[in-house]
């Protein structure tokens, strides 16, 4: 499923969960929760998707997967290489094995949640969205993005609602107060 092609009807996920993930008090680490707001703020978003701004991921999700037929993460991702605000797509298991890169900045990665939930019998395709950060790990709690990854905010977003689209759940774009 993780082709960049429309998803045929027949083939269509009921369920999706897009995790948002992300530490606000750490620059770029906060990129989940900031994407998470640009969703609730700018979109309509279908029935069968849910938005979810998790902080951490943890295990505590695992009963959650089995509710799910796709879950997309969106999160920050450290020593890709590229520059700051380049986003990446890949799925859960592609970074996360790869020495030499942190695919999460968190503890738990996508696939150790799969990787659990596939031990208790539950599947979910997945999908991970990530942007290389500039600096995750500020001296002290400091809320908000470094320049770069602000600017790359909007195509962040839009890349997600692309994606959901792809699988046929298209995000609705909420009109403006000052519209007519």
């Amino acid at each position: 499923m993780l082709s960049s092609e429309a998803v045929p009807a027949a083939l269509r996920p009921e369920r999706i969960a897009v995790l948002c993930v992300g530490n606000r008090l750490m620059l770029d680490d906060g990129i989940g929760p900031a994407v998470y707001d640009a969703l609730v703020a700018q979109y309509d978003v279908p029935e069968n998707v849910e938005l979810l701004d998790l902080g951490c991921l943890s295990l505590a999700m695992i009963d959650r997967v089995r509710e799910f037929d796709v879950i997309l993460t969106v999160d920050a991702v450290d020593d890709s290489g590229e520059p700051a605000g380049t986003i990446l797509r890949y799925a859960p298991d592609a970074m996360a094995r790869h020495v030499g890169i942190t695919a999460s900045l968190h503890d738990l990665k996508l696939i150790d949640l799969f990787d659990s939930a596939a031990l208790l019998g539950y599947q979910a395709e997945g999908l991970c969205l990530g942007m290389q950060v500039e600096n995750a790990s500020p001296a002290e709690a400091t809320e908000g993005l470094t320049p770069a990854v602000h600017k790359a905010l909007p195509l962040l977003v839009e890349v997600i609602a692309g994606e959901l689209a792809r699988l046929g759940s298209p995000l609705e774009k909420r009109k403006s107060i000052n519209q007519d």
